[in-house]
């Protein structure tokens, strides 16, 4: 994967088209469909509410491969598109190739999918990297990382390409450093209809009595806003 400057703007190129998703706009658009269709999934394809109240703050929706995880996806984007269609997305993925800084943080230019390409909203994310003293700008770390990647064909199925996105890599993934993402991240966000989107896969090997066990468990911590008992 590469990030090349085109015409004076920089283009983050896709890792994963034609693996974890469909490489082409037609095959993306129906295998993203077949996921908000399947039995698993929502089981209707969503419509997009523009002018929603915007009540949803964040959700959580996997990176795995759209054959494995796209229809638990499609719940969270069926949501989304249902609520409203937010100023800025940021996404939060973990750090799966250990390269970067301990928290890494895109300022601008776009990120490519065979659906189009999607603009980082510089001005959000030059706010982050201001009033934060633990994010780095830092396009290394996203060079090779998927968990970001591939929550940006269901965006651009439910809002098209207009729309603006910021890109925060995990490394460093401690208490104290969350805590602290996070209260730069609500100052920043304050009076903004702005989505967060935690990139995540809750479990890969366990049995499904366990996932279950866990996700109820981390369910009743997120109520709570009990930072503690979830990690």
């Amino acid at each position: 994967m590469k990030i090349t400057d085109n015409l004076g703007s920089k283009i983050r190129y896709p890792t994963q088209s034609g693996s974890f998703y469909q490489s082409t706009e037609e095959s993306l658009k129906k295998q993203i469909e077949y996921c908000f269709l399947h039995e698993l999934g929502p089981k209707k394809i969503p419509a997009l509410n523009k002018n929603g109240p915007c009540n949803i703050i964040g959700l959580v929706s996997p990176h795995a491969g759209f054959m494995y995880s796209g229809p638990i996806a499609a719940h969270a984007y069926y949501a989304l598109a249902s609520d409203c269609k937010p100023e800025t997305v940021v996404i939060l993925g973990p750090n799966h190739t250990g390269y970067g800084s301990g928290i890494s943080l895109m300022n601008d230019g776009f990120w490519q999918t065979p659906l189009g390409n999607v603009e980082i909203d510089s001005e959000i994310a030059n706010l982050i990297v201001k009033k934060s003293k633990i994010v780095d700008i830092d396009e290394i770390a996203h060079r090779f990382e998927h968990s970001i990647e591939v929550q940006l064909p269901f965006l651009q199925y439910i809002y098209g390409s207009n729309f603006k996105f910021v890109p925060i890599c995990f490394q460093m993934q401690d208490l104290n450093s969350i805590l602290e993402i996070g209260k730069t991240l609500a100052e920043v966000f304050l009076n903004k209809k702005i989505v967060i989107i935690a990139s995540s896969d809750m479990n890969h090997y366990q049995p499904q009595k366990i996932t279950v066990e866990k996700d109820i468990e981390a369910i009743q911590a997120i109520e709570e806003l009990n930072e503690n008992r979830f990690y």
